[in-house]
């Protein structure tokens, strides 16, 4: 039986479980609510957070995700208080002696991490939903009053849902955060001018993402898709070892659904063959009746885990920050019964107009898609600058943009809508603009004044300048010769529309 209750003013979701306690206690802020500017801030308050719990025998955690931060343990009762009256009190008065070692932590944490996520930026652009697909190049600019800002902004009690997966509030707990407001999720913005698009992406594998209405059937439809993917792609084709699916509400009424297939270079082409027809075939209504049974089924058998109102305690906590629905599980059950093949069919052809798939380097077109774009709408009204070298680009630089130009494409980011600049001792620059294009500058390889750089730093705002640490010497282009040169090939391929 759930039952509701508070803590020093915190909403608390209490479900019974056996063994030892498990709780959190969440918070409605992530990295969509960051700038490129800062990113990285929530994240590194949360290791902050926690620095204080240091060694200890019960297992704790942190998560920092797009919409939510969320600190966790399961241990003893006393483990529960210890732990969360301790994370309470780090954000009420921060560690900051522990600023540069954690912000260090964070730098190493994210090159073990891997590539970083192509279709959020993409999507999104530098910003909001697509900060995940960024590095957090913030951190280099975050001091402690930055930080306590955002501690007091979001850290709040107004802006958290604790929950409990045991017997009942521990005795002793207690929760002390400052007053504040329940944060709403950021709006999403949208870059792209056509869906469905696809754009070329590094490795051999096919990555697809769709925005769908939340609903029961959307989950349905997400486990179908996996279905149909690992049948035709591992099963019957033996062309992909790994074939999903995965479906995940955003907190604003919408989901997304990402599908990924894994495949050897010699089998790219058969892999997005077979996974774009599994797609349209779903769009058009020729679903398999027995994958919609199997994963209902599925669905309605998980339901009936002895512990299963302990096991949603923390989407309910999450829904309940961000205002949406959270269905009992007799109306869940109900729901998931009464999805139809129809129900499937419509969520299918809804994903179908919002797909963005990333396809191997050097793959066909896949029909129905449109390319992402390659090049900016707009080019620059300014002074233009010749190379040193004799490459046939040119820098331009006006008064509320900069730009590089090249036969049949070019590269603009305004500065009202340039979402970082990165500054290096040696004078490179790098701008980003909101919508993923980012433009990089090495001052060595341009016939062009300090004083229009200078202008170029001017026109961005001061708060999103990022100093980045100085670069290996050996790694700076320099002054170029007067035939096309290497460096020169590599500033125009870092003159792009996203980063990568």
């Amino acid at each position: 039986m759930l039952r509701t209750t508070e803590v020093d003013g915190v909403p608390a979701l209490i479900a019974p479980s056996a063994g030892a306690m498990s709780a959190g206690l969440m918070f409605r802020v992530g990295q969509a609510d960051e700038t490129l500017a800062e990113h990285g801030v929530t994240h590194l308050v949360e290791h902050l957070a926690l620095h204080d719990s240091g060694l200890s025998d019960h297992h704790y955690n942190g998560e920092t995700s797009s919409v939510y931060t969320h600190f966790h343990l399961r241990g003893s009762e006393s483990d529960v208080v210890g732990f969360l009256g301790r994370v309470c009190a780090a954000l009420s008065a921060l560690p900051m002696y522990r600023l540069k070692t954690e912000k260090e932590i964070l730098r190493t944490e994210s090159r073990t991490r891997g590539p970083l996520p192509g279709l959020p930026l993409r999507r999104y652009g530098a910003q909001g939903y697509g900060l995940p697909g960024c590095p957090e190049w913030g951190l280099a600019r975050l001091g402690p009053d930055d930080l306590r800002r955002w501690v007091a902004r979001w850290f709040t009690r107004q802006n958290a849902v604790l929950w409990i997966a045991g017997g009942d509030v521990p005795a002793g707990l207690r929760l002390r955060l400052p007053d504040g407001a329940r944060r709403p999720v950021p709006p999403a913005a949208a870059v792209l001018p056509r869906l469905p698009a696809y754009y070329p992406g590094d490795g051999t594998g096919v990555l697809s993402s769709a925005v769908v209405r939340r609903s029961t059937a959307a989950s349905v439809y997400s486990g179908v898709l996996e279905r149909e993917l690992y049948r035709d792609l591992r099963q019957e084709g033996g062309h992909s070892y790994t074939a999903s699916s995965s479906y995940e509400p955003r907190g604003d009424g919408y989901a997304t659904v990402t599908a990924y297939a894994d495949a050897l270079p010699e089998k790219q082409d058969a892999v997005l063959g077979g996974f774009t027809e599994v797609l349209a075939r779903m769009r058009r209504g020729e679903l398999d009746p027995r994958s919609v049974t199997a994963v209902r089924t599925k669905a309605l058998e998980n339901l009936n885990h002895p512990e299963i109102e302990a096991t949603r305690l923390p989407g309910h906590a999450l829904n309940l920050l961000t205002g949406q629905r959270h269905l009992p599980v007799d109306e869940l059950r109900a729901e998931l019964a009464a999805v139809t093949d129809e129900q499937v069919h419509a969520v299918a052809a809804e994903a179908a107009g919002t797909t963005l798939l990333q396809v191997p380097r050097g793959a066909a077109a896949p029909a129905g898609f449109a390319p992402a774009p390659t090049s900016s709408p707009a080019e620059v009204a300014g002074r233009r600058y010749a190379p040193r070298d004799a490459a046939a680009a040119r820098l331009v630089i006006g008064p509320d943009a900069v730009g590089i130009t090249r036969p049949g494409s070019r590269i603009t980011v305004r500065y009202r809508e340039c979402a970082a600049l990165l500054a290096w001792p040696d004078g490179a620059r790098r701008l980003i603009g909101y919508d993923g294009v980012t433009l990089h500058l090495e001052p060595a390889l341009w016939s062009v004044p300090d004083a229009a750089l200078a202008a170029v730093d001017a026109g961005v705002a001061a708060a999103r300048h990022i100093p980045m640490p100085p670069r290996d010497p050996d790694g700076i282009p320099r002054n170029a010769p007067a035939v096309a040169s290497g460096p020169m090939r590599r500033l125009l391929a870092n003159a792009r529309l996203f980063l990568s």
